[in-house]
């Protein structure tokens, strides 16, 4: 999911420019955990430094979701949304079963333009907020058109397959 995940950072960035977004990359999953409960675990100050006790965190989970929702059950926020595995799939691309699954960038993006709407719409200015539901129904009309392409072609339109970061997309902060 990392690269789904960096491509909905990159959509967002581009569509929601005023909307503030920090992406991390947890390679090593014990971090999540309070260091009292594992070696590797961050301290509960340093895990709120990165993930914040007060702002919506997407996590996008190779595995089942719930993995994930136990390390970081004992932390102070209350801010996860995991998004994971859910044993939805058949013989397809491998951008198909992310989809089925809901982790794909189109997904992800939609996400957060639901959190936009449900949990930070007084917080953010009217262009964002607007722009969020915009971009929601931009997302709904990319899935649409990536279920017809992959039912004809029976392979990943080019805009997904051959999907790159740009470098200008972390220059963005």
């Amino acid at each position: 999911p990392t690269l789904e995940a960096l491509a909905a950072t990159s959509i967002l960035r581009k569509k929601l420019p005023r909307l503030i977004i920090r992406f991390v990359n947890v390679v090593n999953l014990m971090k999540l955990c309070p260091r009292s409960a594992h070696p590797h675990g961050l301290s509960d100050n340093h895990f709120d430094s990165i993930f914040t006790t007060n702002k919506p965190v997407i996590f996008a989970f190779h595995g089942v979701p719930h993995l994930v929702e136990k390390l970081v059950y004992k932390r102070r926020g209350r801010n996860f949304y995991v998004k994971g595995y859910e044993e939805q799939g058949t013989i397809s691309t491998a951008f198909d079963m992310t989809v089925m699954n809901k982790m794909d960038r189109f997904h992800l993006v939609i996400d957060v333009c639901n959190k936009i709407e449900h949990q930070l719409f007084d917080k953010l200015s009217n262009e964002t907020k607007y722009a969020a539901v915009y971009l929601r129904q931009e997302m709904e009309s990319m899935l649409l058109m990536h279920k017809k392409f992959i039912y004809t072609n029976g392979v990943d339109m080019e805009e997904i397959s051959g999907w790159k970061w740009d470098i200008e997309d972390s220059e963005k902060k």
